[in-house]
Parts: structure tokens; sequence; C-alpha cells
């Protein structure tokens, strides 16, 4: 089976499950509120999310463009993290949702991120977080592997030709200092982890239900505690990058530079 192939499955029984399970899409819609909170709305350009699977972040950024690797109904353009078609500085916002961890060649899409966003512009990455429940709730519950101790390959010139999964990619990338000195053209925004235990026990998209939708809310009073002991109970890692400014000694457009850089924030709770 090729990578598209095994993309494609994966996509349509998620917007089966999707339909299904109203507590998942209250679940989710939370995610895109942290994820919709952290987009600069002060720079031109578009709001675009790689690999958007059944395209639900539209329902909290409805002017986001969906984009991914199949032409489905509720997907606005064909793209790959790899070979973006936009042009140079165009885009203001890129948003990967649970699809980091499927980057064989991290860097190179990176690399191609970088290319695509306009100065200050962000790159909103929301991934699987590896403490002692990730690590259960990943490790033996969840299909793709974790790969935690696995080599990362981090940049290639060859185009990615399988499906690939890595859950414990982001959490060693940017949890950690290995990657420090390839990420030098970004400027750390937030690295955030949550307990979301609300959304282990959702089922998610492939397990049953284990609360009902009206518990919700005591759910989320669950979270609130798990989030104050993150090595122990974060399932899910929210990161911002920011593309840094580069400005010549002449140019004074990107003043600003400094002061939004004594604003950002490092969270590594």
């Amino acid at each position: 089976m090729t990578s598209h192939d095994q993309h494609q499955i994966e996509i349509e029984q998620n917007l089966k499950r999707w339909r299904e399970k109203p507590l998942l899409q209250e679940v989710y819609r939370r995610f895109y509120g942290l994820i919709a909170e952290q987009l600069r709305r002060d720079l031109p350009g578009k709001v675009v999310e790689i690999g958007s699977g059944c395209g639900n972040l539209k329902t909290v950024v409805p002017d986001c463009i969906c984009t991914d690797l199949f032409a489905n109904p509720w997907i606005d353009q064909v793209e790959s993290a790899y070979a973006l078609s936009f042009k140079d500085g165009s885009v203001s916002n890129l948003v990967l949702f649970d699809v980091f961890h499927h980057l064989e060649f991290p860097g190179t899409a990176l690399q191609e991120f970088h290319r695509v966003l306009a100065p200050g512009g962000r790159l909103v990455i929301f991934e699987p977080a590896i403490s002692l429940l990730g690590w259960l709730v990943y490790g033996a519950f969840h299909h793709e592997p974790v790969g935690y101790f696995k080599k990362i390959t981090w940049t290639s010139d060859q185009p990615q030709s399988r499906y690939y999964s890595g859950q414990g990619n982001a959490t060693r990338v940017f949890r950690g200092p290995d990657y420090d000195m390839l990420l030098t053209d970004w400027r750390r925004v937030t690295t955030k982890r949550f307990s979301a235990i609300s959304y282990v026990a959702s089922g998610g998209y492939g397990k049953p239900q284990l609360y009902p939708t009206s518990l919700l809310p005591v759910m989320t009073g669950v979270d609130k505690l798990g989030d104050l002991i993150p090595l122990l109970c974060a399932t899910r890692l929210l990161v911002v990058l920011e593309k840094k400014y580069v400005a010549s000694k002449t140019d004074n457009r990107f003043g600003r530079d400094d002061a939004r850089s004594s604003r950002s924030v490092l969270d590594c709770g």
C-alpha cells in the first residue's frame, strides 16, 4: 500500500467517526481555539493548513486554506509539505495539526515552511506529547509507532514515498536541546504541553468514548489538574515558531523586531 492510499483510508475513517462523535467535535474545537489564539492577524498573507485531513479546522478558522495530498471536496488545494505552491513570503500563518509526526524529513519541510512564510509569520504545530501518560496512550493504544529512539532523517533531496509516522518526533525536536542548532532560523514563541485527559478519554477517532458529552466540563477540570504535572500527564504539545526578521542596516521596516522578541514567550510547561 502506498503512502497516499494509507493516508486516504485514514481520512475517510476519521471523517465517519467525526460525524458520529459530538464529544470529539467539541474537544477538537477547543484544540482549534488554542491554535486560533496563536495566529498573527496583524500580518498580510494567507492562513494555510498543511495536511488538513477532514478540513475541520475551518469550524474555528474559517478563512484558512485547507490543503492535503488529496483532492477531496473539503480541500481547497492539493499541496505537499516539501514543495508548496505558495510564493515566497506570501503566507502569514501555517498550521500543522497532527502532521509533523508524518514528516519523514522534517528539516526539509521546515525549510519550505520558512520560504513561504512572511517575516514574523508563524508556524503553529499541534502534536502528540510524550510523557508517562503519553507513552501509555500513544504506545499501547494507538496504531502509529512512537519511534522515540529511532533516528530522525532531518533532510533529504528525495521525495517522501512511504507512509511514515513517529509520534514522539515533536517532543524530541522541540522539547529537548538536540535540535536547537537546526532551528536557528526560527524564534520560539511558545512550547506548551497539555494533559488533554478529556481528549484521551473521548476515545479520539479510533477508540470507545469513556464518558458522556455532558461531563466534558468536569473532564476539563481534570485537564487543568493534569496540566500541573506535564512530565506525567501531558498528551498534547503546542509549538509556535516565528520566522525571524532579516533586516538590512538601511531597512527600518522591521524595527519592531527587537520589541517583538522581548515580548515573545518561551513556555516550557
